[in-house]
């Protein structure tokens, strides 16, 4: 497992390579407000540099789940899907539900409850409103 920390970017991101699959768990630093514009270029020049084309990001460990981030993540799902790559996450709380559903995008993201869900395309069903 590869910790990658940026300098200056409030981003601290664990960074595990598996069989086809480049497995990347994003957490906040603790010092510092970490710069959400950047996030999705931050993760993306990650798998330039592990040439990968696919990806599971597991989001249980970002707790400030806000709009501009799931701006990025759009513009991340994408740029990979632009390049015939595979996007997915995994470990989507009940409040990161609330932010995309309050973004009208509710059902763009499949909630997958591991990383092993999301490589196997396993979506658990969204929670009844």
């Amino acid at each position: 497992m590869a910790q990658a920390t940026l300098v200056g970017s409030g981003w601290d991101f664990e960074v595990e390579r598996g069989p086809d699959w480049l497995f990347v768990r994003p957490r906040r630093m603790p010092a510092g407000k970490a710069h959400v514009a950047t996030f999705a270029e931050q993760v993306w020049a990650l798998l330039e540099q592990q040439f990968a084309h696919r990806l599971v990001l597991e989001l249980g460990e970002v707790d400030r789940f806000s709009s501009e981030l799931v701006g990025q993540l759009i513009w991340l799902h994408k740029q990979i899907h632009a390049h015939d790559g595979l996007m997915r996450v995994c470990e989507l709380t009940d409040a990161h539900d609330d932010v995309l559903e309050a973004c009208q995008l509710g059902g763009h993201f499949p909630r997958y409850h591991s990383r092993e869900d999301a490589v196997m395309g396993h979506a658990r069903p969204r929670k009844a409103r």
